[in-house]
């Protein structure tokens, strides 16, 4: 199989999309699950803090971060747009895996918005996110305009 070209990256905010939700939700291995109103109560009774929603500041924020990243570590940033309660980032990166790219991009994300924000939130991101190849030029021009111009035609 060949190397992708890019990846499309998407992860939501803390505590915004649980296991269990009512919109369905994506288990780690098991893949894509429909709604169980008990197992969304018990991720919320496990919650650490508030739900994280974004405000146009602090996603301003992020996108900034995530450019400043890509660009020191030499990746090439196609897209981002980072909304409320999610963010998409299409990106290129030679030999490095997307796992990588996603949690270095939340680790600063996370420092930056410690740094600027006025609150004493530690959970900013849930856990992993998701992660699509991208092998051809076409998957690559749809996720670009997926990530730039779809998202403002969607409620956030």
């Amino acid at each position: 199989m060949e190397d992708p070209i890019a990846y499309f990256l998407t992860w939501v905010t803390y505590g915004t999309w649980l296991p269990g939700d009512a919109r369905g939700w994506v288990d780690y291995k098991g893949g894509w699950q429909e709604s169980y109103r008990n197992q969304e109560c018990n991720a919320l009774f496990q919650m650490t803090e508030n739900a994280c929603q974004l405000n146009s500041q602090q996603r301003q924020i992020v996108e900034k971060q995530v450019q400043d990243t890509c660009n020191f570590r030499t990746w090439t940033l196609h897209a981002v747009n980072c909304r409320s309660n999610h963010i998409h980032v299409v990106v290129s990166a030679i030999d490095v895996k997307p796992e990588k790219i996603r949690n270095d991009l939340k680790s600063w994300t996370t420092r930056v918005l410690k740094r600027c924000s006025n609150t004493n939130r530690d959970k900013w991101w849930a856990e992993r996110g998701s992660i699509r190849y991208l092998f051809d030029e076409d998957s690559l021009f749809n996720a670009i305009e997926y990530t730039k111009e779809s998202q403002d035609r969607k409620r956030e």
